[in-house]
């Protein structure tokens, strides 16, 4: 049989953003399905090795830094060769990392995987609106899932030394006055995130389409050390709380 090869000339790249991302790209995971990560559809996941915040609570720590493990699907023809075998069997594709939008391959690869003919959610920290501009403008995205890990002037330190939040307020914007599908996402951990905090969040994002607040998951995470020394956790209790404190000011607000 003979084995077709994708080539970055077939994309027809034509997208240029400022060189500041850490290194070529690299995906660092493949999950062949999922039920839970594209809202209503069935899809496969590409992990992109590579991040330039370090949440304490990453459940991803492996692919922070970049460091580049191959994989069977590190190559990405072989997964695009996936993808043209399981069109009767998955929906969509989620591209998540790490951080997606620190590389201009995330153009092409977006541009290849809706060649074939998917739709592509993409989950971003929304740290690169310019990047988030283009995918949206490019029709390259049908679907942004940003994360907001807390009020947005409390990002540094924890979150990123000198972040800027002007960026993250673009990428609000962006997504929000999209007509994409979207999401924005919380992860309720303490200290980063509070019944107030959660409120100011809310109100910065009124009217959005959707809210989604998730507990933490602590099998797997980036600092260890930061647990603990802190007390983190909420109960479920807490999390019905904090809905009923973001509901009157998004359309739809969950629970994750």
């Amino acid at each position: 049989m003979t084995r077709k090869i994708w080539s970055r000339k077939q994309s027809i790249c034509r997208f240029e953003i400022k060189k500041d991302h850490i290194l070529p790209m690299k995906i660092g995971g493949f999950q062949k399905s999922s039920l839970i990560d594209y809202p209503d559809k069935i899809c496969c996941i590409i992990f992109v090795s590579g991040c330039n915040f370090h949440c304490p609570y990453c459940h991803n720590p492996e692919l922070i830094n970049g460091n580049y493990h191959s994989t069977p699907y590190s190559d990405e023809n072989l997964i695009f060769e996936f993808l043209e075998k399981r069109k009767s069997m998955l929906d969509g594709v989620v591209i998540t990392g790490g951080e997606p939008t620190l590389y201009e391959e995330i153009f092409e690869l977006c541009h290849t995987i809706k060649k074939i003919g998917y739709p592509v959610k993409i989950d971003t920290n929304g740290s690169r609106p310019n990047v988030v501009k283009k995918l949206i403008e490019e029709d390259l995205v049908d679907y942004i899932a940003m994360d907001i890990k807390t009020t947005l002037s409390n990002y540094s330190p924890l979150i990123q030394e000198n972040c800027n939040p002007e960026d993250l307020m673009s990428s609000i914007r962006l997504i929000m006055d999209s007509k994409k599908d979207y999401e924005f996402r919380t992860t309720c951990v303490k200290p980063l995130v509070s019944l107030e905090i959660i409120e100011e969040i809310s109100i910065f994002i009124m009217g959005a389409r959707l809210y989604t607040l998730q507990g933490f998951n602590d099998t797997k995470v980036l600092n260890p050390d930061f647990f603990q020394e802190n007390e983190v956790d909420y109960t479920g209790e807490d999390l019905e709380d904090m809905l009923d404190i973001a509901k009157p000011w998004v359309r739809q607000c969950l629970i994750r």
